[in-house]
């Protein structure tokens, strides 16, 4: 790439990052107008994240009952069994991805409470009062960094699980056929595999966010 047409590009992305965060800091803006403050939007994205994030683990656990149906029927039947375990693949996917945009959100308001609540700080007159607030924000950050890294984890367990899954339902659409089931009956245990650390993660993941919730809601910045 030429200098200059590099230049305009780190100029293009810098700048959309720029109106992205001003859109984020005006949408914050309007919503405290109305007396929604950041902390509990917070509260709420990462409710709606852990609901989310049980939405996409039920989808992928429905997934794979409909794969294990397939080593149990007729060859005769395997196009329906098909018919059920894509559309049932693709609602995981799809479950998957929006827990994935559930983070996103929560992490763009966290982001901008931090940031407020830092800076706010510099405002106290009050040396000893400073001092709390600044204690309670490291440790709401510290809380909510362990809950950020536990989402994210259970966020990447759902793609290596699903491109797994995914492949088998590949597989099956073209081989509809009794030797099809036979493949596909020496693959259950690796999925099983997948799906028991898939429910690890999610697990961690919920503790996490329980957690968070019962635990911030008595703090006060």
């Amino acid at each position: 790439m030429k200098p200059l047409h590099r230049l305009a590009v780190c100029l293009f992305v810098a700048l959309l990052t720029a109106a992205l965060a001003g859109c984020q800091s005006a949408y914050f803006g309007a919503l405290e107008k109305i007396g929604i403050a950041k902390r509990d939007l917070l509260l709420d994205r990462v409710d709606a994240a852990r609901s989310a994030q049980g939405q996409a683990e039920q989808a992928y656990v429905d997934a794979l009952t409909r794969f294990r149906e397939v080593v149990s029927v007729d060859a005769g039947e395997l196009e329906t069994v098909y018919l059920r375990l894509k559309a049932s693949h693709d609602d995981a996917t799809a479950r998957a991805k929006a827990f994935g945009e559930r983070i996103t959100a929560v992490e763009s308001v966290a982001d901008a409470l931090f940031a407020e609540w830092q800076g706010e700080l510099a405002q106290y007159g009050d040396a000893g009062l400073r001092a709390k607030s600044k204690a309670q924000l490291e440790r709401t950050r510290s809380r909510y960094r362990s809950l950020d890294q536990a989402m994210r984890r259970a966020e990447a367990s759902f793609q290596p699980a699903l491109k797994v899954l995914g492949d088998q339902v590949l597989y099956l659409k073209h081989n509809l056929n009794a030797a099809a089931i036979g493949a596909i009956r020496d693959e259950l245990p690796r999925l099983q595999a997948d799906a028991a650390s898939l429910q690890r993660d999610v697990q961690r993941a919920t503790a996490e966010a329980d957690r968070f919730l019962k635990e911030f809601r008595v703090e006060t910045p």
